[in-house]
C-alpha cells in the first residue's frame, strides 16, 4: 500500500491536491493512505518551502504547484 502524504497548512491549494490525490488513486486503481500533514516542522524536514506538497513513500514529488489526478496517478504507477 502507497503512503501519499498532502504537504501545507490546509489552504484552498492544499484541499485541492489532497483531493486530486484521492482521485488519482482511484483512476491507479490502488491501495493508498492519503495525509494531510500540517505541522510545518515536518513539512521544512522534507526540504519543502512552498505548499502545497506531494509525498509519495516518503519521496517529494511536487511542490508548490497542484498537479492534476492524472499526473499523480501516473505517479503512483510507478
Amino acid at each position: 500500500m502507497k503512503k501519499i502524504e498532502v504537504l501545507g497548512p490546509g489552504c484552498a491549494n492544499c484541499k485541492r491536491l489532497e483531493a486530486n490525490a484521492r482521485e488519482a488513486v482511484v483512476m491507479a486503481g490502488i491501495e493508498a493512505e492519503v495525509v494531510k500533514v500540517t505541522d510545518y516542522g515536518r513539512i521544512a524536514a522534507y526540504g519543502v518551502m512552498s505548499t502545497p506538497g506531494l509525498v509519495i513513500d516518503g519521496k517529494v514529488v511536487s511542490y508548490g504547484r497542484i498537479p492534476s489526478a492524472g499526473d499523480i496517478a501516473l505517479w503512483l504507477s510507478e
